[in-house]
């Protein structure tokens, strides 16, 4: 397998251009099951959770065809063979549940294997079951597939979600468009991933209304159509890569960053002493002092901070001025990273959801092993502070959601580098 290495103490400057968003791209991916017309996207990530949504598709009979080096995707549905989501694939990546809604709204069956990818908590299926059964699916789970039919399709219904989960709330959006009547979606996500999914859909001809708040209303219609459709920044690698300066030193600009996307982190990043500054062309990003500020953390769903940049923001609390605490609220047994930290002479205590943080002056370089995406990316953080050099080990979960970091990182400084595997 390959590894990252990183050499510490060189300050970063200069820009990097951010991608657009994992999250959102695997989301609009699926969306493509629900009309027979092609489906464009532009500004897509070239991730390989992106090339296993890609097989996904292609095995239920969609045609995917990528462009400009993988920055568009153009989907058709036109000619489906199959609506089983199979194992070998799905046991990849969680995100490839997400064609359950749309196979049932459009073709009023779906077999769907239960779902892999990061081992950082349950994450449940079964919020998107309840949902899914209120608007007329029978559900059965049996040797580890979902069977799913809804006979005369999918009906509009009041659907509460005990739990605002971004996949429950994507599965059924994409599965309200095509049903018959009003689907009023309560205690939905607020996440922009979501608000991006719900524009691409408008723009296939579906009714929708507000997005971006936790209630969506969906008014069924009878077919959707093509449309183009560019994807959202990232802001998870945004936030990730305005943590680099601010650990390391320098000042960067993430090109394409918004404020608006990020505004619960940047809100903690200035209580951490990091001045940022929105451009024409992105956010500029340093620190204001030589070493950043403690600062207590909780991650909450969208506006609050995202549970996807616990981890790097971390990294950075390792060597802030002051003891910080996190508070870890969207998924169990998401501190894994915080043992190969401590490998590096990070000091953390955890007990429970709460990771206890006494910031060091500096970290020392070690061998450490990336457990989980967001992990991976914070050992190439944590070292890009610490004297020495760092291998940070399993880094295929890195690709599932950076695309090419050890160059937009050494672009503006960074000694890094990839060591490919024996």
């Amino acid at each position: 397998m390959d590894s990252i290495r990183v050499t510490g103490g060189k300050p970063l400057n200069g820009k990097i251009n951010i991608a657009g968003a994992k999250n959102a791209a695997l989301t609009l991916m699926p969306a493509t099951l629900l009309s027979e017309e092609p489906l464009t996207l532009t500004n897509a990530p070239r991730l390989s959770d992106i090339k296993t949504m890609t097989a996904l598709l292609q095995s239920l009979g969609v045609e995917v065809t990528s462009m400009q080096d993988g920055k568009v995707q153009v989907l058709s549905s036109h000619a489906m063979t199959s609506t089983t989501a199979d194992y070998e694939i799905v046991r990849k990546m969680r995100a490839s549940n997400l064609v359950l809604g749309p196979l049932l709204a459009r073709h009023h069956k779906a077999t769907v294997s239960l779902p892999g990818g990061c081992a950082i908590g349950a994450r449940p299926m079964d919020i998107h079951v309840t949902a899914l059964e209120a608007m007329g699916a029978t559900i059965d789970l049996r040797d580890g597939y979902l069977h799913a039919e809804a006979r005369g399709g999918l009906k509009g219904a009041k659907v509460p979600l005990r739990f605002a989960s971004v996949g429950a709330t994507e599965n059924v959006l994409m599965a309200a468009t095509l049903a018959k009547g009003t689907t009023l979606i309560e205690n939905a996500a607020r996440e922009p991933e979501i608000v991006d999914l719900a524009t691409c859909l408008r723009s296939m001809g579906a009714q929708i209304s507000g997005d971006g708040t936790s209630t969506i209303e969906v008014q069924g219609v009878d077919r959707l159509g093509a449309a183009t459709h560019p994807v959202v920044t990232d802001r998870i690698e945004l936030g990730t890569y305005m943590l680099a300066p601010v650990i390391a030193g320098g000042e960067v600009t993430c090109l394409g960053g918004r404020l608006d996307l990020v505004k619960s982190f940047v809100e903690k990043l200035e209580m951490a002493g990091v001045s940022v500054t929105e451009t024409p062309e992105g956010l500029t990003v340093k620190r204001t002092g030589d070493r950043p500020r403690a600062v207590d953390v909780t991650t909450e769903p969208f506006p609050g901070f995202p549970t996807d940049l616990q981890a790097q923001m971390m990294a950075m609390l390792c060597i802030a001025d002051g003891t910080s605490v996190l508070e870890e609220k969207i998924f169990e047994n998401r501190f894994m990273h915080a043992p190969e930290l401590i490998r590096m002479g990070a000091e953390i205590e955890v007990q429970g959801g709460t990771a206890t943080v006494a910031g060091v002056k500096k970290m020392k370089g070690a061998p450490v092993m990336a457990t989980d995406l967001r992990a991976s990316v914070s050992l190439i953080l944590a070292g890009l502070a610490a004297e020495g050099e760092t291998q940070v080990n399993r880094v295929y979960h890195l690709d599932r959601g950076y695309e090419h970091v050890e160059e937009k990182l050494g672009a503006v400084g960074a000694q890094i580098e990839r060591v490919p595997g024996s």
